[in-house]
């Protein structure tokens, strides 16, 4: 089955209109709300950054039907995994059977300002993520748990109130060992679109199928979550200038890792040379965006979480359910 999901993005909106769009993508037929985890954003000026986990809390309790969850949380340097595991069980107790959590290494630009500790390498990060991940499901399934890892502990420690089965963990990754990983100790693969096909389909997803070999686990009970980005609006004009905001996404990686100053992926980002756009499907015709979109499905991603970038989200949320959303399901459900 194909599932469609709305990302809201707390980089962009403050916690209470965010509620709105997010409880609307419910009522307009999308079936997940995937809510990004950050400290700050990544452009200062106009820029938010509502806390994930309570936020959740409140989408929880005001929705009924969607699936829920982060898109993504890094459990391993401004949270403590046991603090997140009894974090996200709460969450899941008031919305029973619908809740995910997506995890990852984390951005310098939340973790550092938070914690003011020196940004850690991608090995060390990988190994923290594999050890809190870990330590979450312990605590989601037993009791009294005395946890003695390299990075963290824990002694005798319960979260009374688990979750009636252990949550899902969704793996973040954009690169092969990163994506071998997520293969290996995730329910589920999360990463984002626009980039190189040959990204997708010679690099992530084979990594991927080789961390779940080395596993034993069932590709066919693994989650694929792709965030899709996705400005389609009345125009094209309107669709291109609704990604202005999202600049710092359309710069390179060597760019902004290790950036942690938002003021200064802002100044990056508003370079003339980079093209927001680049980074987004941009359309005003729904048969292109289903177009589109349907490589993405054909490579086996089957959980989209449709990120549209411009202010009007309602506008989005609106036409995107009236105009591709139904031709989306007709090709491929």
């Amino acid at each position: 089955m194909l599932e469609i999901g709305y990302k809201a993005s707390a980089e962009q909106f403050p916690a209470a209109e965010l509620l709105a769009y997010a409880r609307l993508a419910e009522e307009s037929g999308f079936d997940s709300v995937a809510v990004s985890d950050h400290f700050q954003p990544f452009r200062h000026t106009g820029g938010h950054a509502p806390a994930a986990l309570p936020w959740l809390g409140a989408l929880a309790a005001t929705t009924s039907r969607v699936r829920i969850g982060t898109s993504v949380s890094t459990p391993t340097l401004r949270f403590h995994p046991a603090v997140l595991a009894q974090a996200f069980a709460t969450i899941a107790n008031l919305a029973p059977g619908r809740v995910f959590v997506g995890v990852g290494t984390g951005e310098s630009v939340n973790e550092v300002p938070a914690t003011a500790m020196e940004w850690p390498g991608f090995s060390e990060r990988l190994g923290r993520l594999e050890e809190a991940v870990a330590l979450m499901r312990q605590l989601w399934t037993q009791e009294r748990v005395t946890f003695d890892g390299r990075w963290y502990r824990t002694a005798r420690a319960t979260v009374y109130d688990r979750p009636a089965q252990p949550l899902p963990v969704l793996v973040a990754a954009a690169g092969p060992r990163a994506a071998r990983f997520a293969g290996r100790i995730g329910d589920g693969f999360i990463t984002t679109s626009g980039k190189p096909a040959e990204l997708y389909s010679d690099t992530l997803l084979p990594a991927v199928a080789e961390g779940m070999a080395k596993a034993g686990r069932d590709p066919a009970r693994y989650e694929r979550l792709l965030e899709v980005k996705v400005a389609y609006a009345a125009d094209v004009e309107t669709a291109i200038a609704d990604c202005r905001y999202w600049a710092p996404l359309a710069l390179p990686a060597d760019a902004k890792q290790g950036v942690d100053d938002p003021l200064e992926l802002e100044r990056l980002a508003d370079a003339e040379h980079v093209r927001p756009e680049s980074r987004f499907i941009v359309s005003a015709d729904p048969d292109e965006v289903v177009e589109r979109i349907g490589g993405y499905v054909e490579l086996g991603f089957h959980h989209l979480v449709m990120h549209g970038p411009g202010s009007d989200q309602a506008g989005f949320i609106r036409r995107f359910a009236a105009d591709v959303m139904p031709r989306l399901r007709a090709r491929f459900s």
